[in-house]
């Protein structure tokens, strides 16, 4: 009895599996399983796809974007130097006006003068010997010659530089004012008492104006005006180039003159042109 259990139930389960294989066997037949095995492989492959594209996008989309800042930095670089040139451009424009300027006004002050000049400008200083020198760049071939007064212009105003020593082809060179061996004949604007001014050696430093009449102690102030006189005996200075101003009055009582300190009209650290006059031509006086 119980042999023939055991038999149904073996019997029982082999006609389960065949079931089973049966209905597998079906379902591959109908093709559902390829179409799901199909769908799902599908399903991988586009999103294999996408991810491939888009990690392509984005390394195409990187490196236009390298290229992108490249020729940014490029066209930066470039604007830069265009932009540099500009300002230099616009730097030696700005020069250029102001030294046509500076050359408009020394011609209006060379108008000025009644005596006939030659302007000059000053490339040098010599201080090699036993004078201050100061070098300009005119010479014989200009009609300059030895002697010849120098004036120069600052501020609107006219004031004596100094007198030629030496004569060269292209080069001359003015022995200064206040170079200690320089002596002008000076006078008082107004009052008219005359003496003789020497420089002090100092560029930037005071004149003396010695052999003042000692009468004319109560009436000088400071602030007076010296101007040349035009007695001189060694060079022609013509009359009434200003020279300096009163700064200081020096009286002794042993003494029958007295001296004047001056500051000279000039600023020799800082003029750069000047006018050597030709008074040979002309002895007409200067126009105030």
């Amino acid at each position: 009895m119980k042999k023939k259990r055991s038999q149904l139930q073996a019997d029982f389960i082999v006609f389960i599996v065949l079931i089973s294989l049966s209905v597998a066997l079906l379902a591959f037949s109908g093709g559902g399983f390829i179409s799901a095995f199909k769908q799902v492989g599908f399903s991988f492959i586009s999103q294999t796809e996408r991810a491939l594209y888009t990690a392509s996008s984005f390394v195409g989309d990187t490196v236009s974007a390298i290229r992108e800042l490249a020729d940014l930095k490029k066209k930066y670089a470039d604007a830069q130097k265009k932009l540099a040139d500009y300002e230099v451009l616009q730097r030696m424009n700005a020069e250029t006006q102001a030294e046509n300027k500076k050359l408009k006004n020394l011609l209006g002050f060379s108008e000025t003068i009644s005596i006939k000049n030659i302007p000059a400008e000053i490339i040098a200083f010599d201080s090699s010997r036993l004078y201050s020198g100061m070098i300009i760049n005119a010479g014989i071939k200009k009609g300059i010659k030895k002697n010849m007064s120098v004036v120069a212009f600052q501020d609107g105003q006219m004031g004596l530089v100094g007198k030629i020593v030496e004569v060269g082809q292209n080069t001359s060179m003015i022995l200064p004012l206040y170079d200690y061996q320089c002596s002008v004949a000076c006078k008082l604007e107004v009052l008219g008492y005359r003496g003789i001014t020497n420089g002090t050696g100092v560029v930037d430093g005071t004149l003396n104006m010695q052999y003042v009449k000692k009468a004319g102690l109560s009436e000088i102030k400071i602030g007076s005006k010296v101007l040349t006189s035009g007695f001189d005996d060694t060079s022609l200075f013509p009359k009434n180039i200003p020279v300096g101003i009163v700064k200081k009055i020096i009286s002794y009582d042993y003494e029958t003159s007295i001296q004047l300190v001056l500051t000279p009209v000039i600023d020799f650290d800082s003029v750069e042109h000047v006018f050597v006059l030709d008074t040979t031509a002309s002895y007409e006086e200067l126009v105030q």
